[in-house]
């Protein structure tokens, strides 16, 4: 009755279609047994209807809380829904072991749907980041029977985002190792660390060596952690059935990709929604103004889900491709004058602008001009910190004032002069550093800020990129050229505020410090400084390169 009644009130604070049905009945732990005998515990929300098809969930994350309400709103959409607990989580038998299982487990929970007196051979699935990797692994196997999937702040691999740059996102892994953990003990004692600040965690994120981080954070040693610090390099065998990227174009169900523009897997998922369009699918994309996990995210992605899994699975199109909204693509603009855009396709047409660093730590799109190079000492003892953007925990990602860093001796900025118009960056951002420095192992952090009124620098989108002297070779005045993707961005600066952008040795503990040795990721314990330079004369024109869009649309309503 109290699911009832909390599902009835969500649905209507969150805008719901009426419901097809309120009467929903629940069967829990169902024992499903796998083909090497795993036993997977599988909740069921069955809805009073005469024939409706199945939306599948599959999680490590728990079956209560919030996925029970989810659940339940769904079902009163008319499906039948299905959660599990994969392998190793939620009183699933077997280990947990990322990424490995399951293709496998998905198959089997599929032929076990097929086999149910319920089943009328069209099912769709639903889920977020983890939610949504577990997608991925089966939907190229599973057949026309798959009419619908809703894929969100996820993507087909997480191996480039784990590595982004070739560095380590250290605060994404150790913090998700930690909350799989977490899940392991008493209620109470969860709440109690947590009220605590997680200081367990807080002292693995800066302890040495990485190796032992996840014995700090949690008191037991999780494999996966040490093997990803062991299988990093990109020739790594360890991935290669681990990612699902290769089978894209074997996916023919229409697929729906929720994300933010501050989600840690947002240039992971772009690739995707490319990769899909490639082979001529249509995906719908929308990407907010949200960051992982936070509470915008989910009620956008309820709601974008429920419609496109009700469009592609309802009985009247059963067996059709659904035709997409007339814009597939709709994106939030930050900044003022922005809002929802509407878009017939990523990224939309836009000029190439580059905006070159200058003497005088100024910003502009003129050219180089002759100049000395501006230099900073990098002490991974006392790493640069990272502030806001792309992180795995919603409270502490997003946009922040970067005044505090930018305060720092081992933060270099670049800012231009106030506009005097408006510009709107829609797509790809990236940034071409032109550097020396002392050591040989370094890593480059470029990030794009808008200074507003107050001076207040707030974080638009940035990246990471961790060099060595077999991919960055230096040439013979001893300077390397460093490419850095940076996250895409939907921004407009408004006229009055500069653009700002920083250059720094790293950004700790999101990704781990980089020692500045050579040694490896695992097991570095020296720690060694050095100078570095950023040139930015006409021989060597580091610039920061933006996308700008010249559109006469007006921000469609929200």
């Amino acid at each position: 009755m109290l699911d009832r009644l909390a599902a009835g009130l969500a649905a209507a604070a969150l805008r719901l279609p009426p419901a097809r049905t309120r009467r929903v009945t629940v069967t829990r732990d169902i024992a499903l047994r796998v083909r090497d005998g795993v036993i997977l515990r599988t909740d069921h929300y069955a809805p009073d209807l005469p024939a409706a098809p199945t939306v599948l969930i599959r999680t490590p994350y728990g079956r209560a809380g919030p996925m029970r309400l989810l659940c339940r709103l769904a079902a009163e959409q008319g499906f039948h829904v299905v959660i599990q607990s994969c392998r190793g989580t939620g009183g699933s038998g077997g280990e947990f072991e990322p990424f490995v299982h399951e293709r496998d487990d998905g198959l089997d929970t599929l032929d076990w749907l097929r086999r149910q007196p319920w089943w009328i051979g069209a099912f769709g699935m639903f889920g977020a980041s983890y939610q949504g990797f577990v997608q991925w692994a089966l939907a190229a196997d599973a057949g026309p029977q798959l009419r619908a999937m809703v894929a969100v702040a996820t993507a087909s691999t997480t191996r480039d985002s784990t590595y982004a740059g070739e560095s380590f996102a250290l605060d994404t892994v150790l913090t998700w190792a930690e909350l799989l953990q977490a899940q392991t003990v008493p209620w109470l004692a969860r709440q109690w660390e947590l009220k605590r600040g997680q200081p367990k965690l807080t002292a693995a994120l800066s302890h040495l060596p990485l190796i032992e981080a996840d014995r700090v954070a949690t008191g037991v040693t999780v494999p996966f952690f040490q093997e990803w610090l062991r299988h990093h390099t990109p020739q790594a065998d360890y991935w290669r059935s681990r990612v699902f990227d290769d089978r894209l174009h074997l996916v023919g169900s229409p697929v729906a990709m929720v994300s933010g523009w501050h989600d840690i897997f947002l240039p992971a998922q772009l690739r995707d929604y490319t990769a899909l369009r490639a082979t001529g699918a249509r995906p719908r994309l929308v990407v907010g103004p949200w960051t992982h996990g936070s509470p915008g995210l989910f009620i956008a992605a309820l709601r974008e889900g429920l419609s496109w899994l009700g469009t592609h699975l309802s009985d009247d199109r059963a067996g059709e491709v659904a035709d997409p909204p007339d814009a597939p693509v709709r994106v939030h603009v930050g900044g003022a004058g922005g809002g929802w855009r509407d878009l017939p396709d990523w990224p939309p047409p836009a000029d190439v602008v580059r905006w070159h660093l200058h003497p005088g730590a100024t910003l502009s799109p003129s050219d180089p001009v002759p100049s000395p190079p501006d230099g900073f000492w990098y002490d991974p003892a006392d790493p640069t910190p990272s502030l806001g953007g792309p992180l795995l925990v919603a409270q502490r990602a997003g946009p922040f004032d970067n005044r505090p860093v930018e305060a720092r001796p081992d933060v270099l900025t670049w800012t231009s002069e106030p506009l005097a118009a408006g510009i709107e960056v829609v797509g790809p951002v990236r940034a071409e550093i032109h550097l020396r420095s002392e050591l040989t192992h370094l890593d480059v952090f470029v990030r794009l800020c808008d200074v507003d009124g107050r001076g207040r620098s707030w974080n638009i989108c940035d990246g990471l990129v961790r060099l060595d002297p077999q991919r960055f070779p230096a040439d013979d005045t001893g300077a390397v050229v460093v490419p850095v993707e940076m996250w895409p961005t939907a921004h407009r600066f408004a006229p009055g505020h500069r653009l700002r952008l920083q250059v720094s040795g790293g950004a700790h503990p999101r990704y781990a410090r980089n020692p500045g040795t050579g040694e490896p990721l695992g097991a570095a314990v020296t720690l060694r400084g050095g100078f570095r330079e950023i040139l930015h004369d006409p021989d060597h024109p580091s610039a920061v390169v933006l996308p700008v869009v010249h559109s006469a649309s007006q921000p469609s309503p929200s």
